[in-house]
């Protein structure tokens, strides 16, 4: 399960289809409709949320945004709580750099063209978060 701290503008196709299904699954455990994935590093953060289903639903709704903004038709009726511009969280820099590296090397190996376009980007963090100095968030499996 990976939930990108990035904003989903960076993410390819293939990224963005799998962040929807992977946080849509987040939303079931954090909602208690599932078992598995029950201690998921990347729900961590979720968890220490004032509002664990706020949040991913505010940013499922920007993975939605984005999908939106491409063409795609993500069913919205699926977020549990549409909290869109209404959560914010946290994130290091140091986080936000280490997965920009990992998506990078995803996108050189599955869609090229896509790593090209961001070689030089600054990346942006998803909308759900604010940036703050700091290293790799101490959930992460690096």
């Amino acid at each position: 399960m990976r939930i990108w701290s990035l904003h989903p503008r960076h993410l390819d196709a293939k990224g963005l289809v799998a962040c929807w299904r992977e946080t849509l699954l987040a939303q079931a455990v954090l909602a208690g409709r599932t078992k598995g994935y029950q201690h998921h590093p990347q729900l961590t953060r979720f968890r220490a949320a004032a509002d664990p289903l706020a949040s991913v639903g505010a940013y499922l709704s920007g993975v939605s945004d984005e999908a939106t903004a491409r063409g795609y038709r993500f069913d919205r009726s699926r977020i549990d709580h549409d909290a869109a511009g209404s959560a914010s969280m946290l994130v290091t820099q140091g986080q936000l750099d280490y997965e920009w590296e990992h998506l990078m090397a995803k996108l050189t190996q599955r869609s090229p063209a896509d790593a090209e376009r961001w070689r030089d980007a600054v990346p942006q963090p998803h909308p759900l978060f604010r940036v703050v100095p700091g290293p790799i968030e101490p959930w992460e499996r690096a």
